[in-house]
């Protein structure tokens, strides 16, 4: 998730993303507009004794939910340190940490696989705002009594007790086990005991699913738009994590050489070319995309959407080489299968040219590659006998 970078600790950046100076000042307008029936609340529930009257004059409700929503989001960037700090301490790298819509998202490169590491990774956040509401509460606790107090005085307890109360309703509400919340990954956690993680991380994903659909059915009878939000949220990255573990999972120990189209059985054409031959090559063997080749070497890549730009009339005049992208992304051939699909991903592209040490083509790899022999490692075929078919089934315009 990007972000502005507003500093670094331990190592980590520190990040905003533009929601998160959306969601600021409307945390203090809607705290600054309850600030009465907190006080009722805090009163009623914790015997605090904050004098209701003296804030609720002139702009101190608005300074108070200012106070009261900067102090929030800090805890919740403690909290993100409480995951960061434990998974540096097993090893993992951290990214960032963002602050943004939902609260905070710290951004591991690798997430942990080790069932206890994640555990306590997991439930390292949690037992941070517990501490941090616990030091608040002990704020509230040393001050004196509100009622007959000044301004300052009540406005401490006000801000002290109503994070010390969020800061636990914060731990509790991450522990529900809505995969990839914190209780979600507590519970893959647990489940990758005895069994797979990739098995645990689809079982965590639906129990995760459910927890969404439920969220949602909540916000909408409530009118909660964040809440809706938030179950949106859920769902969406529980199932992109359980794909991506999934994924995983099935081309572990396979490689880019294992389910590429070889040199021997590539198509390709040469720069000099003319589109109108491409186009036609491109209707009788049904392929989208071509490695452009200046004998044996690799110059650039062409595909239909390239070859497209050029108008009906003019395709015999222009060749090759002046449509070809000449910006090639490669992978080597030892590289793994899934670091190639994330290339693609990351690059915006549909197909991979393969070059080994020596910069000279040794194949192409595409999405359609990837995705049979992810279809036939699931049904028991083996890695080292796919031979991939140049993604006749990319698509126009994909890359």
């Amino acid at each position: 998730m990007r972000g502005i970078k507003i500093g670094s600790a331990f190592g980590i950046p520190i990040r905003l993303n533009w929601t998160f100076l959306i969601v600021l000042p409307l945390f203090a307008y809607l705290i600054g507009g309850e600030v009465g029936t907190i006080v009722e609340v805090m009163n009623e529930a914790g015997g605090i004794g904050i004098d209701a009257a003296v804030l609720a004059s002139g702009p101190a409700p608005w300074l108070l939910g200012l106070a009261a929503a900067i102090g929030l989001f800090v805890g919740v960037l403690l909290h993100e340190f409480g995951h960061s700090l434990v998974a540096m301490r097993y090893g993992y790298e951290i990214e960032s940490i963002t602050l943004w819509l939902l609260g905070g998202l710290a951004s591991f490169k690798e997430f942990p696989e080790d069932w206890k590491h994640e555990f306590w990774i997991a439930i390292a956040g949690p037992l941070v705002s517990v501490a941090v509401g616990v030091a608040c509460f002990g704020v509230v606790f040393v001050l004196p009594a509100g009622t007959g107090g000044s301004v300052g005085v009540n406005a401490a307890l006000f801000v002290f007790g109503y994070l010390a109360l969020l800061n636990v309703v914060l731990a509790v509400f991450n522990m529900l086990p809505a995969f990839p919340m914190d209780g979600g990954r507590v519970l893959r956690a647990l489940l990758a005991r005895n069994q797979p993680h990739a098995q645990a991380t689809q079982r965590a994903a639906s129990v995760g699913k459910v927890f969404a659909f439920l969220m949602g059915i909540i916000g909408l009878f409530t009118f909660q738009l964040l809440l809706i939000v938030l179950a949106f949220f859920i769902y969406i990255a529980a199932s992109g994590e359980a794909q991506q573990t999934t994924l995983k999972a099935v081309f572990e120990d396979v490689t880019v050489g294992d389910v590429m189209t070889s040199r021997e059985d590539l198509h390709t054409v040469s720069e000099d070319t003319s589109v109108a031959e491409l186009m036609n090559r491109m209707f009788t063997e049904r392929h989208t995309g071509y490695p452009v080749l200046d004998g044996d070497e690799l110059v650039g890549m062409v595909t239909l959407e390239d070859a497209r730009s050029v108008r009906d009339v003019e395709r015999d005049a222009y060749r090759v080489d002046d449509v070809m992208a000449t910006d090639i992304v490669a992978v080597a051939p030892n590289a793994d299968a899934l670091s190639a699909l994330q290339t693609m991903q990351e690059s915006g592209v549909g197909r991979l040219a393969v070059v080994d040490a020596d910069g000279e083509l040794v194949g192409l790899i595409s999405r359609s590659d990837l995705m049979t022999a992810f279809n036939i490692i699931q049904t028991g075929g083996t890695p080292g006998v796919i031979s991939g078919r140049q993604g006749v089934e990319d698509g126009p315009g994909v890359f």
